[in-house]
């Protein structure tokens, strides 16, 4: 393999410097501005020389109220992701072993089509179903964008693990559900994952089907974000510390998990 050469390397290396920068300074912003009393955000020489406070901390769990929304958030995403797993694997499974790609573009077409394009006729229905500001709608206009996330990437997983697996399960007196439940899944753990966090993700962070379907009982992270929009002003301050608290959690759980994502993800693009 030909070696690079130093001066390629620089290049190399400055512009990776370069790109972190780029990606990580709004997230940086965010957490200094949550440490930092109104006057101090505005003002670009206390970018860094500031008094940290934790008032907007405070504000946000008192003033807000979002441990509500906290609540709402935390079981819209984990029911949704949960049935989006039930429903989808099989469905996964299916499409890979029997090639029903038919199927599989059908799935396609609704991930591409956008998701507030469903929004109206999901509110006309749960309204003449007086099921609007409950969990229960929440958690089914979320599958829209889940389910076909669920099965596009454990589709190419499912291909890419050997038939002959389940085929000897068969020998051995197994039926094609034990075999689904007790060897491929358990195989299948990285693009399982890869998929949950990444459906998890996106109920997390929804706030459009929220807007519209939620109430004051199933008010949401991102909805009970416009509390911070005042009609005269804006409570930065209080803004990051609920962005803060809203992105933390996922960052977290996408480092400690990173490379079941990776696996997860390129999953099927090489195969023997």
């Amino acid at each position: 393999m030909k070696k690079k050469s130093p001066a390629s390397q620089t290049i190399f290396y400055i512009l990776l410097i370069a790109v972190i920068v780029v990606i990580l300074f709004p997230y940086i912003w965010m957490v200094l501005a949550s440490f930092k009393v109104q006057r101090d955000i505005q003002d670009i020489e206390k970018l860094f020389n500031f008094v940290p406070t934790l008032q907007n901390y405070k504000d946000v769990f008192t003033k807000y109220t979002l441990i509500k929304p906290l609540f709402n958030s935390l079981i819209i995403a984990l029911f949704s992701t949960l049935l989006a797993q039930i429903i989808g694997l099989p469905a996964a499974y299916s499409i890979a072993r029997y090639k029903l790609h038919k199927v599989s573009m059908i799935i396609l077409v609704t991930r591409i089509i956008p998701g507030l394009t469903f929004l109206v006729p999901w509110f006309i229905v749960f309204a003449s179903l007086k099921m609007t500001d409950t969990h229960f709608s929440l958690i089914l206009t979320h599958l829209l964008v889940t389910l076909p996330l669920v099965i596009w990437i454990m589709i190419p997983y499912f291909e890419a693990m050997p038939k002959s697996l389940e085929e000897s399960a068969k020998v051995d007196g197994s039926t094609i559900q034990y075999a689904f439940w007790k060897i491929v899944l358990p195989l299948s753990a990285p693009g399982i994952i890869a998929s949950t966090i990444l459906s998890f993700i996106f109920s997390w962070n929804n706030f459009m089907f929220a807007l519209v379907l939620a109430g004051r009982r199933t008010k949401t992270l991102p909805v009970a974000i416009f509390s911070f929009l005042e009609y005269a002003s804006v409570n930065w301050g209080g803004l990051m510390a609920a962005s803060v608290v809203i992105t933390l959690p996922i960052i977290l759980i996408s480092f400690i998990l990173q490379k079941y994502i990776v696996r997860g993800l390129t999953a099927g693009a090489v195969k023997e």
